[in-house]
């Protein structure tokens, strides 16, 4: 059973960071695309950021580029978000996805992900 945990959610205030965690079991996605969505209350699931299965391509949404760094160990089935200069408008449920298939891409679409994650609350004051 493929199991996608993220972890390192919490309350920060503006300013702050958080580095979330996204663990993988159940199958290796080393050879996958993973990203990374948030949810915030009212709105649309919305693209974060995504990774290829190199770490070689990256892609990023407008708001949150030069702020946040998405990036994987595949050696431990893992990939992060880190997230630096958070604002409150960054408030959500963020959400870890993986790609089923493998190659070569990078994707900014829920539908291009196969697997999800439950999901890590973030919280920025302010």
């Amino acid at each position: 059973q493929v199991q996608l945990v993220e972890s390192g959610g919490g309350l920060v205030q503006a300013g702050g960071s958080l580095r979330l965690s996204c663990a993988a079991s159940g199958r290796t996605f080393s050879s996958s695309a993973m990203g990374w969505f948030r949810q915030a209350p009212g709105k649309e699931r919305e693209f974060v950021a995504g990774i290829n299965w190199s770490a070689g391509r990256t892609v990023y949404a407008d708001s949150v580029k030069g702020r946040f760094t998405i990036s994987r160990d595949n050696a431990k089935n893992t990939v992060y978000l880190q997230m630096n200069s958070l604002k409150p408008e960054d408030t959500a449920v963020y959400y870890c996805a993986a790609d089923r298939a493998t190659g070569w891409g990078v994707y900014k679409l829920p539908n291009d992900y196969d697997y999800w994650g439950q999901g890590t609350q973030v919280t920025v004051s302010s």
